[in-house]
């Protein structure tokens, strides 16, 4: 198998991250992957995490309440509001920290999210660019491991697209 495309690129002056991520499967199947609680379940969460979904409703204004849940079953609650979406091309959401009732933490960065979908020969690449309000919460995030933790996680995804591709 190819190496699969993976770029994680900081930019201190706009306070993005942009990732490019290539996975071996269609583009439809990665969409659902990103956009159906149940798939998202099998994977948004760093090894050894686990996901859970509290609530989901995909849709212009929707949302998607989740936590992350580590090997002794502390739950990290997040929280995704969905504000623009392009089946199978784009959405933008917005992204937060919360409690278990999906109440944002003002304490914690939120960042807007524009993660698009495009084809690459059979595969299909996944650009997501993530904004944050300042330089502070950019540098926040890189602190706490977000390249690691988001490498991590989409390994997972590539796993289980594995298993869906067959």
């Amino acid at each position: 198998m190819h190496h699969l495309q993976f770029d994680f690129l900081v930019d201190k002056e706009k306070n993005t991250i942009t990732v490019k991520r290539e996975f071996a499967a269609g583009r439809s199947l990665v969409w659902d992957c990103y956009t159906k609680s149940e798939l998202l379940d099998q994977w948004f969460a760093p090894k050894p995490f686990t996901t859970k979904t509290k609530s989901m409703d995909f849709s212009e204004g929707g949302h998607w309440i989740y936590a992350m849940v580590d090997p002794e079953g502390t739950e990290y609650w997040g929280r995704t509001d969905y504000t623009k979406i392009q089946p199978i091309d784009f959405y933008h959401s917005l992204d937060a920290f919360c409690d278990a009732e999906g109440n944002v933490n003002p304490e914690m960065p939120r960042a807007e999210w524009e993660v698009t979908f495009t084809d690459l020969n059979n595969n299909a690449l996944v650009q997501t660019i993530v904004t944050y309000k300042s330089l502070a919460d950019l540098e926040t995030v890189i602190q706490m491991g977000m390249e690691e933790g988001l490498k991590l996680t989409l390994e997972k995804l590539d796993e289980l697209l594995l298993v869906l591709n067959k």
